[in-house]
């Protein structure tokens, strides 16, 4: 679990590709704002959601396992119902495994549970729990 604000911030400061799980094609939802939001700040937010081919110009994919091999990604963002985060950590660490990245699990506020904090230490994945990507970024960066 990673705690610490000035590892936050180096991490924030290094990443150039965020994927995003439950990135909304909505305009509306604080998904969508918040891809938008970092793609302003110069990252690459590359949306994960099988609902949707494209969100903001950009290729959505169905998981994680179907990005293209080529594509080097910092952060897994989760913006997802809490009660989805321990599959979507599962598929980050099965990810992981299939490619060797070792991007940092970032939950959004109130995404995180006990199932995918006890995944992430299992599988010694980078973790940040329940804190808003755009506020820290705000926060340490901008």
């Amino acid at each position: 679990m990673i705690n610490d604000t000035k590892e936050i911030q180096q991490i924030l400061k290094d990443a150039k590709t965020v994927a995003m799980i439950g990135c909304s094609p909505n305009e509306y939802r604080t998904s969508n704002y918040a891809a938008r939001f970092l793609r302003e700040k110069g990252y690459r937010v590359i949306p994960i959601n099988p609902e949707a081919e494209e969100i903001d110009g950009e290729k959505s994919y169905n998981n994680l396992s179907d990005l293209p091999e080529d594509i080097q990604i910092d952060i897994v963002n989760v913006f997802r119902n809490s009660r989805y985060s321990a599959d979507a950590t599962q598929d980050v660490a099965d990810w992981k495994a299939e490619t060797g990245q070792d991007p940092v699990v970032w939950t959004q506020l109130d995404v995180s549970s006990p199932d995918a904090e006890k995944i992430a230490e299992q599988k010694e994945l980078p973790y940040i729990k329940n804190r808003c990507i755009m506020v820290e970024y705000d926060r340490m960066v901008g």
